[in-house]
């Protein structure tokens, strides 16, 4: 099992805070059977600012440990942008890191909103060769009340990926309902873990995807873990044709 979204590096973010804390979660992983992460850092969000040598460097340094604890998983370096207008001048600059080295950029957007600019940035990315993916967009407010907004952006070219923990109904079962509802409208692409931690953030994979299976069968499993794969190797992920959401009726009673 590959994992696209973790905060596994020491000391960056509100992810793990010490060398023992990695390894305490890459130890949780191996037990989820996650034998791949991508190592995600917030880069821009509140004051955490890591850009991609720095973020190289200590992934780097996280493997070499893992080795030499003889933990069997891999760590993979990429990164976890809130979205902001100069992206594209970002990852000239170097600063700004693909998934693994890939096409592939995770993007976070606000919790209670998605930038007016979001629809232009995400076109300029495309026209450059880069491959916007909205992360957890299921914990974001304005789409879960306006989810055509996610509609017209998954049309138009960007993927997503929702967290393990909100299909297992971590966030409430409101956030649960959506993720359910964005995985049956064909509007998401991949289910990482957005792991912080191994008490109240850990990886939840295992479960959701037992969860999927029993609600959709294993082919939405085997696509679902095959995007993961297609996205680290830098290949065309699968996609189906985007569906609106339909918001039931509520019918007053006289």
């Amino acid at each position: 099992m590959i994992d696209l979204h973790c905060h596994i590096l020491p000391g960056v973010d509100d992810g793990a805070q010490s060398l023992s804390d990695s390894l305490n979660m890459a130890r949780k992983a191996v037990e989820q059977g996650i034998h791949t992460i991508v190592a995600t850092p917030h880069h821009l969000n509140n004051s955490y600012d890591n850009p991609k040598r720095q973020i190289l460097d200590r992934v780097e340094e996280l493997n070499q440990l893992l080795r030499e604890e003889d933990i069997d998983v891999k760590i993979l370096p990429g990164q976890e942008v809130r979205v902001y207008g100069e992206i594209l001048e970002g990852y000239v600059a170097g600063e700004i890191l693909p998934v693994n080295h890939t096409p592939y950029v995770l993007v976070e957007f606000p919790s209670n909103h998605v930038p007016r600019y979001t629809e232009k940035l995400f076109y300029e990315l495309q026209m450059k060769g880069l491959i916007p993916v909205i992360v957890h967009p299921e914990r974001n407010r304005e789409i879960i009340e306006r989810s055509d907004i996610l509609y017209q952006l998954v049309k138009k070219g960007a993927l997503t990926q929702i967290t393990a923990a909100s299909v297992c109904g971590d966030f409430g079962k409101k956030i649960k309902n959506f993720s359910l509802q964005l995985i049956e409208a064909n509007l998401t692409h991949f289910i990482a873990s957005d792991a912080h931690n191994i008490v109240n953030r850990t990886f939840k994979m295992r479960e959701a995807f037992d969860l999927i299976e029993k609600k959709y069968g294993n082919e939405m499993v085997y696509y679902i873990s095959e995007n993961a794969a297609l996205v680290i190797e830098g290949k065309h992920v699968y996609k189906e044709d985007p569906e609106r959401i339909k918001r039931k009726k509520l019918f007053k009673l006289f």
